[in-house]
């Protein structure tokens, strides 16, 4: 590349510059710069340091016009003065100069219309290669004529003394100028800013030009069928959409233009905490050469200890999506047949499957709920329940009814069948009953894919109003209606109705004269 380019960047005295390495050249490095080990597999793996997820509270965007008049400023989206940002900018610009730098240019989006070039500037090897395994990796020509349209300055080593002084939340920072095409991070180690950072501006830029960004995995059947699963971590969404059966279009990220979906990245970031060779085989065996494992447990000769939690529970790997055998080419597919609502409920009284109305899937997307339970995080002792809007709130930067209204429309205009698919527990809450079987829920998902679904009876349960079938293949009817699989049938009705009342109450802040108010079609206690 241009040292002109560097330049620009405001990068000074740069050493040696390793510009869209190889996989093979890339672990070499990582290797050989003491940032990863390598397992039995010859997968390597790296500790994230003190930080193994995001920093939520220290990503903020930049206050200027005219983008502070489309972002919805709160706690998601804080406003950061250009001039604190400017004076970041040369803590990161600094951190960068006089060092060896990996510059990898990729782009977010399969769609031509739709994608956008993104360069990564790190002095680690082994976050260049995670930005190369997750984003779509240009071919030789397309690297030629590379021009970026965004650029990420990744200058993790760098910390803000005065973060104080500056009035935000600590020395870690993740700053995004949208009117100058740039972010800067500085204090976290953690891959996972870089692929969540572009997604916000992803989130940013689509709807603007009437495209929907989505938090979602996506496949696509031998007809053609395009399936959409949305969920919140922990809910499935990775391990339903990999199916031997059906080509993987993608695992988290797609946009929805005027062509269809289309996958933002070029691989996968699944969970691995507890991870089976024998119910995820797919995902087992993509841990292989060039995937790069994040804080995993090892022991003896590059064995993986994948049940160990002790340094998070948010293990994870990260690999080429070509590592999934049967994937989507292009990673793209039509508009979909169906849309698919995965929720983890740990308070046991969703049903297994639910078919919804479309105006009961914009309450239900609005709310994007689901639970976490004991053990996910300190201090949680009992299922409470979790609603982040669209299923990915923490990186919307326009107000969540602006998704919802795309997403509306482009259910009526392509005649979209929406589903809302609980993957948690049945029989009883957390810690009383049991897990919904991967089987089943499969089952849940087959149906709904090959359109048996369809030929169902349908009752209507009480306060959610939700319409389940009353039979489904060889699922057991008493699971199918949830009140009939617990025991105690008034502990049920009074845990339905508290999670009830839970919903109710989060989707308070949507009923505005602004908005269309779907709060009729959610859960109505007594009814």
């Amino acid at each position: 590349m241009k040292l002109s380019e560097l330049d620009d960047l405001g990068l000074k005295n740069v050493g040696n510059i390793y510009h869209n390495l190889s996989y093979a050249d890339l672990i070499k490095h990582e290797l050989d710069n003491g940032e990863v080990q390598q397992t039995n597999k010859g997968a390597t793996a790296v500790d994230t340091g003190i930080f193994t997820g995001r920093s939520p509270k220290d990503k903020f965007f930049v206050d200027r016009d005219p983008s502070n008049k489309y972002i919805a400023w709160g706690d998601v989206n804080k406003k950061v003065s250009s001039e604190i940002f400017d004076e970041l900018l040369v803590v990161a610009q600094e951190q960068l100069s006089n060092t060896d730098l990996y510059i990898t240019d990729v782009f977010c989006g399969s769609s031509v219309a739709s994608k956008r070039s993104v360069r990564f500037v790190s002095e680690i090897a082994w976050q260049s290669h995670f930005v190369k395994n997750m984003f779509i990796r240009p071919t030789e020509s397309e690297l030629e004529v590379f021009k970026s349209d965004f650029v990420v300055l990744n200058a993790c080593k760098a910390v803000n003394d005065k973060w104080k002084e500056h009035g935000l939340n600590s020395e870690v920072f993740v700053l995004f100028d949208v009117e100058n095409n740039i972010a800067i991070i500085g204090g976290t180690w953690y891959g996972g800013e870089m692929k969540k950072g572009i997604f916000s501006m992803m989130n940013y830029w689509l709807p603007l030009e009437g495209k929907l960004a989505m938090h979602c995995s996506a496949n696509i059947g031998k007809d053609g069928d395009t399936a959409l699963f949305f969920g919140l971590s922990g809910t499935g969404k990775t391990t339903l959409s990999t199916d031997p059966h059906r080509a993987l279009i993608g695992d988290d990220e797609h946009g929805w233009d005027n062509h269809g979906v289309f996958n933002f990245e070029g691989g996968c970031y699944a969970k691995v905490i507890n991870l089976d060779g024998k119910s995820e085989p797919e995902i087992y065996g993509a841990i292989k050469t060039d995937a790069l494992l994040e804080n995993v447990v090892m022991y003896g000769e590059g064995e993986v200890d994948y049940e160990d939690g002790s340094k998070t529970e948010n293990t994870r790997v990260s690999y080429p999506i070509e590592h999934i055998a049967n994937h989507k080419k292009d990673l793209m597919g039509g508009h979909p047949e169906n849309i698919i609502f995965l929720t983890a409920d740990a308070f046991g009284v969703l049903p297994p499957v639910s078919k919804l109305t479309k105006e009961q899937a914009m309450y239900y997307f609005l709310s994007g709920y689901t639970a976490k339970v004991a053990g996910t995080e300190r201090g949680i002792t009992e299922p409470v329940a979790t609603f982040s809007a669209c299923f990915g709130e923490a990186f919307l930067p326009l107000h969540p009814t602006v998704y919802a209204k795309l997403l509306g429309e482009k259910i009526d205009k392509h005649n979209v069948n929406v589903y809302l698919v609980n993957t948690g527990w049945t029989g009883g809450a957390y810690g009383v009953g049991k897990r919904m079987s991967i089987k089943n829920t499969r089952a849940c998902i087959n149906a709904i894919l090959d359109g048996s679904i369809q030929k169902s009876e349908f009752d209507t349960t009480k306060t959610f109003r939700l319409q389940v079938p009353k039979t489904l293949g060889d699922i057991k009817s008493e699971i199918l209606n949830p009140r009939n699989a617990w025991e105690d049938k008034e502990l049920f009705d009074k845990t339905r109705d508290n999670l009830a009342t839970m919903f109710i109450s989060n989707y308070k802040k949507y009923q505005t004269s602004e908005h269309t108010d779907y709060a009729p079609f959610g859960p109505v206690v007594g009814s």
